[in-house]
C-alpha cells in the first residue's frame, strides 16, 4: 500500500509507543507498506515484523511485530494506539 495521506499520532498513541517500544518512523513505515484490515470499532489495523536482535525488558528476541490501529480521515490518517508484540 502507498499511502500519501500524513500520519497523526494521537497523545495515547504517542506515550504506548513509545513505552512499548515502536519509533514513529516504525510505525509510519508499516501503515505505508502493508495491508490494512478492519479492526474493532470501525477502526484500521496493520502488522509488519522487524529484524530485532535486541534485548527487550531483560529478554532477547530475534524480532519485533509493530502493531498500529488507526482511523483514516479524509486529510489525514490518525494513529490511535500501537501494539508491540517480541518473539
Amino acid at each position: 500500500m502507498n499511502i500519501s495521506k500524513p500520519i497523526r499520532s494521537s497523545e495515547h498513541a504517542k506515550i504506548r509507543g513509545n513505552l512499548r517500544g515502536a519509533s514513529e518512523e516504525e510505525i509510519a513505515e508499516v501503515i505505508r507498506t502493508e495491508k490494512w484490515d478492519a479492526s474493532a470499532l470501525n477502526k484500521l489495523e496493520c502488522h509488519k515484523d522487524f529484524i530485532f536482535n535486541k534485548t527487550w525488558n531483560n529478554k532477547f528476541y530475534k524480532v519485533k511485530q509493530v502493531k498500529p490501529i488507526f482511523v483514516e480521515e479524509e486529510n489525514k490518517i490518525v494513529i490511535v494506539t500501537v501494539y508491540v508484540y517480541y518473539f
